[in-house]
């Protein structure tokens, strides 16, 4: 059965990868990208494609362009919120605009396309909204730790999300990439560098130099189509060995202290009445 697919952030990287991975399947794709033509795209895919220019982070802008979409279409049935960006630097280097910015995008321009779109799933009581987070919502690291709080956020956002819209027959993805070959790390902003975090910085690059490996967006875009394809699919989904075993790894260390710190945690904990209720 042919699909429709409103995909942000759709002009390179993963974002241009899902498109075309949806076109060549032989669904219809509302590509939207704050610049993006159809010159990119293979001619082939013809009336099937339908290119959007849009930033996420006006939400009347967002409103009005899946309004276009299901107007064009009639309707939709896969969005993914794809777009996103990486702000790098230690937590005080961040200027408040700085700070904001990294927001803006990854957590508000999703919410503001999740807002836009469920009504038009909620009133066809089916859907799959998908929310391409990161290997950064795993863990906060030296660095991208605006961009790590953006990621938590969203998915924090996403979980509450999916339950709403299950009552809706409404599903909810989040994917947790690892490394990519896309345009993110070079179409990065940074702050200004103090010099106290020199040392550290000189570290991080030597662990980078090691041990970075990305794979090819296509790969990414695979995994995709099987998860929008199955008839259950998990509210997350790893992509890549490196942050499968980071997931795990994480998540033993985080269990390992919650277990260690048990008798203070249950100490915390004590049920009494009400204040100002008799005992």
């Amino acid at each position: 059965m042919q699909k429709t697919w409103f995909i942000t952030g759709a002009s390179r990287g993963l974002g241009h990868a899902f498109v075309e991975a949806a076109l060549d399947r032989g669904d219809r794709v509302v590509a939207a990208a704050r610049t993006v033509s159809r010159d990119s795209f293979d001619a082939r895919h013809g009336d099937r494609l339908l290119t959007l220019t849009l930033d996420v982070t006006d939400r009347a802008a967002v409103v009005a362009a899946v309004d276009t979409a299901v107007a064009h279409f009639g309707r939709l049935d896969i969005v993914v919120n794809n777009a996103g960006t990486l702000s790098m630097g230690m937590i005080e280097e961040f200027t408040e605009a700085q700070a904001r910015a990294q927001f803006e995008v990854n957590v508000f321009g999703a919410l503001w396309v999740s807002q836009a779109v469920l009504p038009h799933l909620r009133a066809q009581r089916s859907g799959h909204i998908v929310q391409v987070s990161s290997i950064a919502a795993l863990g906060g690291f030296p660095s991208t730790g605006l961009y790590s709080a953006s990621k938590f956020a969203l998915e924090g956002m996403s979980e509450a999300l999916a339950a709403e819209a299950a009552a809706f027959d409404v599903r909810l993805s989040i994917v947790q990439p690892g490394g990519y070959w896309t345009d993110l790390y070079t179409d990065v902003s940074a702050t200004t560098p103090m010099d106290a975090y020199a040392p550290l910085r000189a570290e991080l690059e030597r662990q980078w130099a090691e041990g970075s490996v990305d794979s090819e967006p296509r790969l990414a875009a695979e995994a995709l189509l099987r998860l929008v394809d199955s008839d259950d699919p998990p509210l997350r989904l790893l992509l890549g060995s490196m942050v499968y075993d980071l997931a795990f790894d994480l998540s033993r260390r985080r269990m390992d202290t919650w277990a260690g710190w048990e008798r203070v945690s249950r100490a915390a904990e004590r049920p009494v009445p009400a204040p100002g209720t008799a005992g």
